[in-house]
């Protein structure tokens, strides 16, 4: 049975841009009310949000906090829920990596590699240890989504860290889903190369290089990636699974 998404309140952590702004749109576009989560980019965070409001009629809010920090997870889910005075979705879409060397197990301080773990799998449980009892007194469900990536399932991507801590991530999702149906759905996207301003970083070569190794010979469309956060919102009986947007990237064995 669908789930509407008009009147519903979600909370999208790093969404003031890139993939993060466009998943925010499409829950305006849908009647959502939207709490839009940022770290540094206040005046991107902010200019979303008015322009949201003023197209779509609906409330937004705008967060700071930094996704790394267990006491700022706390406040960020608490807050969200008080200024839209409930929360029936959250979009956990923060992350963190940078590119070292393929391979080299050296490349990475150990420091960073905690860095990784901390954002993308302890991040997780932050957030749903404080979101669970907010998502479960919706009579028809809560929704958690997970971004995740095609480096969760394959050893390629920016780091050996955030390879496999994405994939701690899944393994997450996974536990998350069967410990808390039918409450809530937990489930998670795995984009392919998204050519946001980060996704720029990888360089020419290598952008054309996935492109050509991309079953369908192009990128992963933000568009076509937001648009399954939305799909799996909806979704009443879809849970623990791990959806690929990826332009068949990983067919071709990234």
């Amino acid at each position: 049975m669908p789930y509407s998404l008009k009147g519903r309140n979600v909370l999208v952590t790093a969404g003031s841009r890139g993939l993060g702004a466009v998943i925010c749109e499409r829950f305006a576009a849908e009647g959502a009310n939207v709490a839009i989560n940022y770290y540094s980019n206040a005046d991107a965070a902010r200019e979303l949000a008015g322009r949201l409001s003023k197209e779509y009629g609906v409330t937004c809010h705008v967060l700071q906090s930094d996704t790394l920090v267990a006491e700022e997870n706390e406040k960020l889910v608490n807050t969200a829920a008080e200024l839209l005075g409930s929360l029936d979705i959250l979009i956990a879409n923060a992350g963190w990596t940078r590119f070292t060397r393929p391979g080299d197990i050296y490349d990475m301080s150990h420091d960073e590699w905690n860095k990784c773990w901390n954002a993308n799998v302890m991040s997780h449980l932050q957030l749903m240890q404080t979101a669970k009892p907010i998502l479960s007194k919706n009579p028809d469900g809560g929704v958690y989504i997970m971004t995740s990536s095609i480096a969760a399932s394959a050893t390629g991507g920016s780091s050996m860290a955030y390879s496999v801590t994405k994939a701690a991530g899944l393994h997450l999702m996974k536990h998350f889903a069967f410990s808390m149906g039918p409450g809530i759905r937990v489930n998670a996207v795995l984009p392919g190369l998204l050519l946001t301003e980060w996704g720029q970083k990888f360089g020419e070569t290598a952008i054309n290089a996935m492109k050509d190794r991309a079953a369908l010979r192009h990128e992963t469309f933000l568009d076509d990636c937001a648009d399954a956060y939305i799909n799996l919102a909806k979704n009443t009986s879809m849970t623990g699974q791990q959806i690929t947007v990826d332009a068949g990237l990983t067919l071709g064995h990234v």
